[in-house]
């Protein structure tokens, strides 16, 4: 997979890389997410690191920035582009 086309979801767990964009489908809902998302600090240029995966579809636990942890459903890590850091 390119860089260009990593999300949120694709990343290793303590694997630190940096958010290059996060997506909307154009729709409410969608634009609704980007802003919770981008409210939660995963905007351009910050560094992100998968902490945990929860089994069975749950949530990941992410650390935004040096200090910051949040948790985040599966379907929106894959609206947050991402490269390595």
């Amino acid at each position: 997979m390119t860089s260009g086309k990593m999300t949120l979801r694709d990343l290793e767990i303590d694997v630190v890389a940096t958010v290059s964009e996060v997506l909307s489908d154009g729709s409410e809902l969608g634009k609704g997410f980007k802003t919770r998302l981008e409210a939660m600090g995963l905007i351009q240029g910050r560094t992100v690191r998968v902490l945990r995966k929860a089994a069975a579809g749950g949530p990941y636990e992410v650390r935004v920035g040096s200090t910051t942890e949040i948790a985040i459903r599966r379907s929106e890590a894959e609206l947050v582009r991402v490269s390595p850091a």
